[in-house]
């Protein structure tokens, strides 16, 4: 089993957060996955952006704001 860094990126409302996680390649028909405690980050990030908590969701990952530019 072997891991591999990757960023995923995580959408809520006008927000979008940019978290590194890592990866777990192994030769189940399941993989690659995330372990646990990464896929509890996305999940916390996502709460923290949904809930407009803007100071907790940087202490997870890259935070961006989306602005409409035309259309």
């Amino acid at each position: 089993m072997r891991t591999r860094k990757h960023t995923k990126l995580v959408r809520e409302g006008r927000y979008v957060a940019e978290v590194e996680v890592h990866l777990i390649e192994s030769e189940d028909s399941w993989a690659p996955y995330l372990s646990l405690e990464d896929a509890y980050r996305l999940d916390d990030v996502r709460e923290a952006l949904r809930g407009g908590d803007i100071e907790a969701a940087p202490k997870l990952g890259r935070i961006y704001a989306l602005k409409l530019l035309a259309g």
